[in-house]
């Protein structure tokens, strides 16, 4: 991103803090309608993305914007303006009857290459070629044998799919609509979050509970990106933020480059997983399941915590393995400083009764917002003055910028994917090759979703797997009594645990530009020490008690067995549990706990005794082992 300067930079953050502060308006006293707000969305940031980011990296370097930036950040407007002065006609016309006329297929087609190159530029490349493939496909899918073949689509039709069918998707479709709305206003409680001086908050408190043990810097890590996932839900922002402190400390008392930044990636890539501020997709999925966001927010809690214990346990046992040092007791706060900044949570606690009392997500993160400014005036180091609450406007208008056109585009490749059948047709394959298995189904559509997440961020992976995967998956689990919010849990797990694992992962490769490592052999350390994500995800489908449905009984059990089933696995790969092991121990250890996490013809009863009990007997064999040694 390039960094302006002069008159410029503050036209630049006044546009965007500007707007900013009129979506947050909007949160707390109503949006203009559907498409207006989305149209008004795009308009004000789809062209501040030509100005900030270059058209090549090598032009990263320069603080001025080419004519060339200036002539795409225009026509890049002209669209939208179009559409939000004629909202009233777009809105009431008659999608493919009415007629598509010359000015709006010229339109359409500067749209749609304008937000091409924009995500090609601010978001991912991947991306971008992905939106540009569903398009050629409509051309010529109806060309291609089998499966693949679709009827023919005209040119106008094709552009107006992608543009103007506000109804189904594109780049006006619902998708943008949550975007524009609820996701913004939660992205500008996490700024003022931030603003305040929250993060503070969080990274003393994570290194006063985890500095002084054995891997501290680790430890601090974990908790502390977790925390922050709360504020930001991206990934790659919590690499940058907590990483620049925690991946050096990591690496200073003795970690791996590597395996510090998989760890700080891993962890960050759960703050997606923290309620009550998940990431953009969890608000996508409240609006394409209709299902209460304070619903989602309670599913996904005990699944959150368990993805954190995993890490923890597995850097636990990787310190002590190899007898890492806490941090030095000069660089852990005292707690007077952690309670200096205590009252920043109390907006939090009113944005999670809001929630829990069914408020619309709006309107409580509009009064989360306000609360964070009127609590941060209570004490000095706290308080936002007037330049705090611009930076933190503009923060939250550099979010939500790239976050509306990988959306939109995301919106495109759906409308793509449900014109021609695809959708049907990939859900068809997948089901084909599952052959009425719902455990092959399930790792078939896990696989869909890491595979996305190659090339394209969380959100939109997301968005596309949920479309060809879910349907099949209620389908085929239909006699588990598997119900649609299970189905875009699992689906979910595995678009934000892409952002680590191999070949291609955003976050790991962040993490690696800090600890000046290896990407790929840094994406595989965040894949093992994220192994939680992967066996969570089964267990939405198969054990719903860690999703708080039914009786305590069931609510403990479930929890139980993912906790001791994953301190299985930890302890497998990292060669520790009380004392070092040797590999055939590890290998018992590991078949455990998988046989635990995934065996569900055994009843839960004995899921739970198997882990428990191999965890107790290779404790008792270690401790037994160690006193016999001290004794001789």
């Amino acid at each position: 991103m390039r960094e302006l300067s002069g008159w410029l930079r503050g036209a630049v953050t006044l546009w965007l803090a500007g707007w900013a502060a009129v979506h947050l308006y909007f949160g707390g006293f109503g949006f203009p309608e559907p498409i207006g707000m989305r149209s008004l969305h795009l308009l004000v940031f789809t062209p501040p993305l030509f100005l900030l980011y270059p058209a090549f990296a090598s032009g990263a370097s320069s603080d001025r914007p080419t004519i060339l930036d200036w002539a795409w950040a225009i026509a890049s407007a002209v669209p939208h303006l179009w559409v939000f002065v004629n909202a009233g006609a777009v809105a009431d016309r008659m999608e493919y009857v009415d007629e598509f006329t010359t000015t709006m297929i010229v339109l359409g087609v500067t749209c749609i290459v304008t937000m091409l190159e924009a995500i090609r530029r601010a978001v991912e490349p991947g991306l971008a070629w992905m939106v540009a493939g569903c398009l050629l496909y409509m051309f010529v899918g109806h060309h291609l044998p089998g499966v693949l073949n679709t009827r023919v689509f005209t040119t106008p039709e094709i552009i107006e799919s992608a543009w103007l069918v506000p109804t189904a998707g594109g780049i006006y479709g619902p998708l943008t609509g949550i975007v524009a709305t609820t996701i913004a206003v939660f992205i500008l409680f996490g700024a003022f979050m931030q603003g305040s001086g929250t993060g503070r908050l969080f990274s003393n408190l994570g290194a006063v509970a985890a500095g002084r043990y054995s891997g501290g810097p680790a430890k601090v890590a974990v908790i502390t990106s977790g925390l922050f996932g709360t504020m930001s839900g991206s990934s790659v922002s919590n690499v940058i933020t907590t990483g620049a402190m925690t991946i050096p400390l990591m690496v200073k008392v003795g970690y791996r480059p590597a395996v510090a930044g998989g760890i700080e990636s891993a962890a960050s890539v759960g703050g997606a997983l923290m309620p009550p501020v998940m990431g953009a997709a969890a608000f996508v999925m409240a609006e394409i399941t209709n299902i209460p966001y304070g619903d989602i927010i309670v599913a996904a809690a005990i699944g959150a915590v368990l993805y954190y214990f995993t890490i923890l346990a597995a850097v636990h046992f990787e310190a002590k393995r190899a007898g890492m040092e806490p941090m030095p007791l000069s660089e852990i706060p005292a707690w007077r400083e952690v309670l200096a900044d205590v009252h920043l949570v109390l907006p939090i606690g009113v944005l999670v009764y809001l929630m829990m009392e069914r408020w619309s997500g709006n309107y409580a993160a509009f009064c989360a917002t306000l609360a964070m400014v009127a609590v941060s005036l209570l004490r000095a180091r706290t308080r936002m003055g007037w330049r705090a609450i611009l930076s933190s406007l503009e923060a939250a208008g550099l979010t939500m910028a790239p976050l509306a056109v990988s959306i939109a585009g995301a919106g495109v490749v759906v409308s793509a994917l449900t014109a021609t059948g695809m959708v049907v047709a990939f859900g068809g394959i997948i089901k084909e090759l599952a052959d009425g298995n719902l455990g092959l189904l399930l790792v078939l559509v896990a696989l869909t979703v890491l595979v996305l997440g190659l090339g394209i961020p969380t959100t939109p992976s997301y968005i596309i797997a949920a479309a060809i995967g879910v349907p099949a998956i209620l389908e085929l689990g239909r006699p588990l009594g598997v119900d649609m919010l299970q189905a875009h849990m699992f689906t979910f797990y595995f678009a934000v645990i892409a952002d680590a694992t191999p070949p291609v992962a955003a976050a790991a490769f962040a993490a690696a530009a800090i600890a000046k490592s290896g990407p790929t052999i840094t994406s595989v350390h965040a894949t093992r020490f994220g192994i939680a994500g992967f066996t969570v995800g089964f267990a939405f489908i198969y054990d719903p008690g860690i999703m708080l449905r039914g009786g305590i009984v069931e609510i403990v059990t479930a929890t139980s067995i993912q906790v001791a089933a994953l301190t299985l696995i930890t302890s497998s790969y990292a060669g520790f549990l009380l004392r070092p092991m040797g590999v055939p121990l590890r290998a018992a250890l590991g078949i455990v706990g998988l046989a635990a996490a995934f065996a569900h013809v055994m009843p839960d009863w004995q899921r739970l005794l198997l882990a428990v009990g191999m965890l107790a007997a290779v404790a008792a064999w270690q401790q037994f082992g160690a006193a016999r040694h001290r004794t001789a």
